[in-house]
């Protein structure tokens, strides 16, 4: 556990572009295959997450960092930010235009909306880890 310890600076949001990266191209595969299919309600449900993750960042990020701003949090906010806004777009398109179950455009669309998802919780960890001033500037 070392490694993931308050001495690595900067590498969480690293970290979890390379999760989202991994989940999307196992997810794609899987779509492709038939393995599994994103659904109308499970991209539903998708889309109003990341909308009240959206919610809540614009509401709690003006006085997040009272007269400090570390370069963890910044990254972290930027990742967290693009996951949420790839979640809405991808579910939205998944939601407005109906894929075959094995296309390959379908899957692709299906990798980079649980990569983006993916993004958008793993960058939470990564804020959460900031907020804990557990990387301090």
């Amino acid at each position: 556990m070392s490694e993931l310890s308050c001495t690595w600076r900067g590498y969480c949001p690293a970290l979890a572009i390379v999760a989202s990266i991994i989940i999307g191209i196992v997810t794609a595969m899987l779509t492709f295959m038939g393995t599994i299919t994103i659904t109308p309600a499970f991209s539903w449900v998708l889309f109003g997450i990341a909308v009240v993750y959206l919610g809540i960042l614009l509401i709690t990020s003006n006085g997040s960092f009272p007269g400090r701003t570390s370069r963890c949090a910044c990254s972290s906010l930027k990742t967290l930010l693009w996951g949420i806004l790839g979640t809405v777009l991808f579910s939205v398109t998944l939601l407005g235009i109906t894929f075959a179950a094995t296309s390959v455009i379908g899957a692709v669309f299906a990798g980079l909306l649980l990569a983006f998802f993916t993004l958008t919780l793993t960058s939470t960890v990564c804020l959460i880890k900031c907020r804990t001033n557990c990387d301090e500037d």
